[in-house]
């Protein structure tokens, strides 16, 4: 249940923002915050919460950060401007980090063999259905009784996961290291894996504004990259690093991120834009956006559904270029949108769109966690979840930066929009050259067990 709220709080902004900017009378720039807040330190952030959990009990940690989201969504709910909001959002998003690895420790921690493996099934679906949930959830509330109650809703939710895992959840100590110690926090490492993402989307987001020629968007982008190589020099130096460079290095791991960053950026992107594209160029209701969303989520469902079947007979590296050469030509569909048919001119390269990048993201998770041992598969499952997370606020702050002022109002000029869809068809085409460059060749073990993340 908690799981479920912190995939649907991804989508589900996407069909409330245009009702949340007419209320609060957001700008373009907060608009990209009120989305990229939440995911961003959601993203930076896991792996950082992961290892405070070793220290601290699962259980434990899942509590705080139940606590935290729920407390946070009360006040998104509540928020009556924009600074409020997006410092809500961004509570949102570090309860959700210091959850996430906390839940999924505990299944991990709680069942062994083939329940584990159905298990594990049951919280990879929650991933779709989250997803698909979001985008209804998102247009029935902002019809009905108002896009806060999209935040309200977690509210009563959170309380009753508060009460009930005490109950069903065994209480747990830390978990100590090797020798019975503990690894240790890796502050500097942390800081820096958020200061990075943060920088670079303020510099694109200024960027956007101002053009590259801002000494805010031109400083703020060479901060990050300052941020970049202090993350690597500190996690070298580190005793015990949040991420292990060499590990993250791997050829098919580094691919199966690559993939991620860029399909969960693409994706997230295509709601945001397409939210924005109905709602204010044709004057859909959040309900019809909501229900014009369910084909495209469902598509990644089924998407992902075939791959594994896919992957079995044509191995990574086909699989994944030729999911992400659909979603190239839904994102090309995309661009040609005008004022006429959403049916006819959205729907088509949405579900395209969607239905690749299904494909990929199967195809990122088995190749990051190919040939992984035991011990590190908490590692790898936290890089997964972090390149997904991450790819959503980068993907959102890049195409708001080459969409700029096309995606304000219905006055609009729609070259913004066939500007941004064109983004998303190069970012997959990139991540396809990709794919073929860095995932393996052969085909998955089929006596391997899964190891899922969402």
């Amino acid at each position: 249940m908690a799981q479920f709220m912190l995939i649907v709080d991804v989508t589900v902004v996407n069909v409330a923002l245009p009702s949340m900017s007419d209320d609060l009378h957001l700008s373009p720039a907060v608009m990209t915050w009120v989305v990229t807040a939440y995911t961003l330190l959601f993203g930076s952030l896991l792996l950082l919460g992961g290892r405070i959990g070793d220290f601290v009990g699962r259980r434990r940690m899942f509590l705080g950060g139940l606590a935290l989201f729920t407390a946070a969504s009360l006040a998104t709910g509540l928020a009556e401007n924009s600074g409020v909001l997006i410092a809500a959002r961004a509570a949102q998003g570090v309860g959700a980090a210091f959850l996430s690895p906390a839940a999924m420790a505990t299944v991990m921690a709680t069942f062994q063999g083939a329940e584990r493996n159905r298990a594990l099934g049951v919280w990879a679906a929650i991933g779709g259905t989250g997803a698909a949930f979001g985008v209804l959830l998102g247009g029935v509330l902002t019809a009905g009784p108002g896009w806060e109650w999209a935040f309200f809703l977690n509210v009563p939710i959170g309380l009753l996961v508060l009460f009930l895992v005490p109950v069903l959840v065994k209480d747990d100590g830390p978990t100590t290291g090797p020798g019975g110690r503990h690894g240790g926090i890796d502050l500097p490492g942390a800081l820096t894996m958020v200061a990075t993402p943060a920088l670079l989307i303020f510099g694109l987001v200024q960027a956007r504004d101002h053009g590259f020629g801002d000494v805010a968007a031109w400083g703020s982008l060479l901060a990050a990259a300052v941020c970049a190589v202090l993350f690597v020099v500190a996690e070298r130096s580190a005793a015990s690093p949040l991420v292990r460079l060499p590990f993250l290095a791997h050829r098919s791991r580094a691919g199966g991120f690559l993939v991620m960053l860029a399909s969960a950026g693409v994706l997230i992107s295509g709601f945001f834009l397409c939210s924005l594209y109905l709602q204010h160029v044709l004057g859909y209701s959040a309900l019809r956006t909501g229900l014009m969303f369910l084909p495209a989520a469902l598509a990644t469902t089924i998407g992902a559904h075939l791959a594994s079947g896919a992957l079995s007979k044509f191995g990574w590296r086909v699989t994944a270029f030729s999911g992400l050469a659909i979603a190239v030509v839904g994102g090309l569909l995309l661009s040609g949108v005008d004022r006429g048919n959403a049916w006819g001119e959205v729907l088509p390269g949405f579900v395209l769109l969607s239905f690749g990048l299904g494909v990929a993201f199967v195809c990122a998770i088995t190749s990051a966690m190919h040939g992984v041992e035991h011990l590190d598969a908490g590692l790898a499952s936290g890089l997964v979840n972090t390149a997904h997370e991450l790819g959503a606020s980068l993907g959102i702050a890049v195409v708001a930066a080459v969409a700029g002022g096309g995606l304000e109002s219905a006055a609009s000029s729609l070259g913004g929009f066939d500007n941004a869809f064109v983004a998303c068809a190069a970012i997959s085409a990139v991540a396809a050259v990709g794919a073929l460059v860095l995932l393996p060749k052969e085909r998955p073990d089929p006596s391997a067990g899964p190891i899922m993340a969402h």
